[in-house]
């Protein structure tokens, strides 16, 4: 389970605090729910992503996980430039205490991030296409209970979005998943509830469905 109370966010710019973001989003998010995240561009689907999986801090407000939540799959942050996609990866697996089984899980992240040589060069020559295929492969390879994806569906060429795809399917059942998609299809096909964010509010549906119907009549006509 992951309680979001009374959770604001804005960002600090240039001449100070920006416009809020979130607007005391208040969610209980239960245990092995798969929950799609759907709003215009700019209504804060990844700032939520964020504070959820812990790489960022409301302004106002809390965020407790009572389970173990991945970080955002494809999030390009996280990676030390100067080191190899190879180096990052030991890294995380003793950070994770899976030292003990690096070989098998080295050899899990290289096939799924398919990008050749250069998970031996560093990461600050890699595009942002190539660090999104090495977090989501990077992602997969530890075991959480709530997996979070932003935009990971869209991702690379056709190939690594079938690869994508499948791995999503894999995780039905045995995880949980909370995604952002721009493809209502994707979102029907792997999300059972659905959040709208409006205006920096949340508004939590128990059918996706539901979800996506209050998202179409927003828009204008």
């Amino acid at each position: 389970m992951i309680e979001v109370r009374d959770v604001h966010k804005r960002y600090l710019t240039d001449h100070g605090p920006g416009p809020w973001v979130l607007r005391g989003v208040d969610l209980t998010l239960p245990a092995g729910a798969n929950v799609g995240l759907i709003g215009r561009n700019g209504a804060g689907k990844s700032t939520l992503l964020r504070l959820i999986g812990g790489i960022d801090q409301p302004t106002r407000g809390s965020v407790r996980r009572h389970c173990r939540v991945s970080w955002p799959m494809g999030f390009g942050g996280g990676l030390q430039g100067s080191l190899t996609g190879r180096q990052n990866a030991r890294f995380l697996c003793r950070l994770h205490g899976q030292a003990q089984d690096m070989a098998g899980r080295m050899e899990r992240i290289q096939s799924f991030a398919d990008i050749g040589a250069y998970f031996d060069a560093p990461v600050k020559t890699y595009s942002s296409g190539m660090r999104s295929r090495l977090q989501f492969a990077l992602s997969l390879a530890f075991d959480f209970d709530v997996y979070i994806s932003d935009e990971v569906t869209s991702t690379g060429d056709a190939a690594f979005q079938a690869k994508a795809r499948r791995a999503f399917a894999d995780l039905v059942g045995r995880a949980a998943l909370i995604m952002t998609s721009h493809s209502a299809g994707s979102l029907k096909e792997f999300c059972t509830a659905g959040i709208w964010l409006h205006e920096g509010r949340a508004h939590w549906f128990d059918r996706i469905d539901d979800a996506l119907a209050a998202y179409q009549e927003s828009l204008p006509a």
